[in-house]
């Protein structure tokens, strides 16, 4: 591929396939640009380092189940019943990848390390780590918590607003007077959310994936998410 043809995009499908065939500890970035018939100074004018590389293919991996989740939290209809889907189309998407792409699940699994702990660390944290650490699979991971758990909150104030959907009554949203107790309501809207993403989190973390292939996993599944929706009715 002639390097003035090279875009990001067959950069960032190339390296899956590499990725998919060696390994993030064997792949190159020379075996990168193999691949594309191009040299490896050419891969690096888009992607500064390795590491870059696999921010970005991390990246672009998550992207697509955040995109898909984007469509489920911005719909019309009541929010408990958009709950229930997103958290069912979250499952279902981590279980597919795990499923139908084991080796770069294997690989995206490699490529974490420690990047999911910084998911854990809360929307807060997660949101400064994405700004500040994006061109890092850390980074990344991070960003997407954030994303999810955005999602999360925008279904609840939906919720709240409906009239289907309880948070705790300092946080209703009607109820703010003030720029202040705006803002308190919605990190408090914010906790439940990371509350709602913290209770599910064998079902869509992918160190739990072992589990995702268990016989009754789907009823348990369906149990969690009837106890979580329960608990936020008013």
């Amino acid at each position: 591929m002639p390097s003035e043809t090279l875009t990001p995009e067959h950069i960032l499908q190339a390296t899956e396939d590499v990725l998919r065939r060696y390994g993030p500890a064997k792949a190159t970035v020379v075996d990168v640009a193999r691949v594309l018939g191009v040299s490896h100074g050419s891969v690096y004018r888009h992607f500064p380092s390795k590491a870059a590389l696999h921010a970005a293919v991390a990246a672009r991996w998550l992207d697509r189940t955040s995109a898909a989740l984007e469509k489920v939290a911005a719909a019309e209809g009541p929010a408990d019943v958009r709950l229930r889907r997103w958290l069912a189309e979250l499952f279902d998407a981590k279980r597919h990848k795990a499923h139908d792409d084991p080796e770069m699940f294997a690989t995206y699994m490699a490529l974490i390390g420690d990047g999911a702990s910084a998911g854990r660390a809360g929307p807060a944290a997660a949101g400064a780590a994405g700004a500040a650490g994006s061109a890092t699979v850390a980074g990344v991971v991070a960003r997407h918590v954030a994303e999810l758990t955005g999602q999360l909150t925008l279904i609840l104030e939906d919720g709240v607003r409906q009239g289907v959907l309880s948070v705790p009554p300092a946080v209703a949203a009607g109820d703010a007077e003030s720029t202040a107790v705006a803002q308190a309501a919605r990190r408090s809207v914010e906790g439940v959310a990371r509350a709602v993403f913290d209770a599910t989190r064998r079902f869509h973390d992918p160190a739990f994936a072992p589990d995702w292939e268990e016989p009754g996993v789907a009823a348990e599944f369906a149990l969690v998410v009837d106890v979580v929706v329960r608990g936020l009715r008013p």
